[in-house]
């Protein structure tokens, strides 16, 4: 089981850590752990931690003072994570990652080894982004999408994403008419839900990152509750989950090869390629390979063998490995543009066993 909490659930109105909290989420853990449960904990609240200490009133928008919160608040939360999970005899192990961590593919298989070997030990590792060394322009953005990312590398049963909201509502809670939705079987569950706006003062996310994390989970055969912090006693600490708290997503797909998850959610793409709408049917339809006569365009100056966005008339739909170079791609469009005989290149631009559909996230 992977669990995140926010930081809007970790922090008091003034700013500073709630120790109450943190001290019954690690009651709660300890008693997952008794019933059999490995689990990871994804923890927001290091930028929180560091507001305070440095005489900041909210959270900065300037990178570098975002940086220097989190590197004085970091060690704080960390520390005080570990006093409260030591109070129940168990070990922590905090992971900070990068982008960088997940997004190049040898790194992508180090991380998931450690988490491994960690869990095999009976450590709960506390997981967070590195926001210290975190750039705007290669940063993973959330803690939402990085718990999901996380689901992955462990191939979690279950994802657990505590928030300051009673789950996924029909529109925003206190809009007239607004109800909760209680169980999401498939994203066709959620048309007309609308989805917008951003997370508290102290946090970066919001229902909508929520909503993209449950997306990615499920997509991959790991389960998804949204709930409130507040009612994590009652959703955690006993064997029956209560129906009506949170929100249920069940999975839409298998649990995924590794190689395909790292493709879809954590690569980072160098370009796109742009394709028809034949095409994007025998993508996503007929399953097939992408070949030549269905590319329109091409996007950004790659390298053979990069990771690539594939687009179709509909928008972003997979994510794969190019076997060819965006010059040579150019050159086979600019001949055809020209009614020349088209250079002789005959494999695929994407072989099917190195694409990923990318889910399509609805409400956003």
């Amino acid at each position: 089981m992977v669990v995140k909490v926010g930081s809007s659930s970790l922090t008091r109105a003034d700013g500073g850590l709630d120790l109450n909290r943190i001290d019954i989420l690690a009651g709660l853990i300890a008693g997952m752990r008794r019933r059999g449960h490995d689990v990871v904990l994804v923890s927001s609240g290091a930028v929180a931690s560091g507001l305070v200490p440095l005489g900041m009133s909210r959270r900065p928008d300037e990178l570098s003072l975002l940086q220097a919160a989190a590197s004085v608040g970091q060690g704080r939360l960390a520390a005080r994570w570990e006093t409260a999970m030591s109070a129940y005899g168990l070990v922590t192990a905090q992971v900070l990652l990068t982008a960088h961590d997940v997004a190049i593919r040898s790194h992508y298989r180090t991380v998931r080894a450690t988490f491994d070997s960690l869990l095999s030990l009976g450590a709960v590792p506390i997981i967070n982004e590195n926001d210290a060394v975190a750039t705007s322009e290669f940063s993973l953005g959330d803690n939402d999408r990085l718990a999901a990312l996380v689901a992955h590398l462990v191939t979690a049963d279950v994802l657990v994403l505590l928030t300051d909201v009673d789950g996924l509502w029909t529109a925003r809670p206190g809009t007239p008419g607004a109800t909760p939705i209680r169980y999401v079987r498939s994203l066709a569950d959620l048309a007309g839900v609308s989805v917008s706006g951003r997370g508290s003062f102290v946090g970066t996310g919001g229902m909508t990152t929520k909503l993209q994390a449950a997306t990615i989970a499920c997509a991959s055969g790991t389960t998804t509750l949204i709930a409130r912090a507040d009612d994590a006693a009652g959703l955690l600490g006993q064997g029956r989950v209560p129906s009506d708290l949170g929100t249920w997503f069940e999975p839409t797909g298998p649990h995924r090869p590794s190689r395909r998850l790292w493709m879809a959610h954590a690569s980072q793409p160098e370009g796109r390629v742009l394709i028809d709408a034949g095409a994007a049917r025998a993508l996503t339809v007929g399953k097939k390979s992408l070949l030549l006569p269905g590319l329109t365009g091409v996007d950004g100056d790659f390298e053979s063998g990069s990771v690539v966005d594939v687009v179709g008339p509909e928008g972003v739909l997979a994510r794969g490995i190019c076997r060819y170079a965006a010059a040579e791609l150019r050159e086979v469009l600019a001949a055809r543009a020209e009614g020349a005989a088209a250079p002789d290149h005959v494999a695929p631009v994407i072989h099917r066993d190195d694409l990923a559909e990318l889910p399509r996230i609805a409400g956003v």
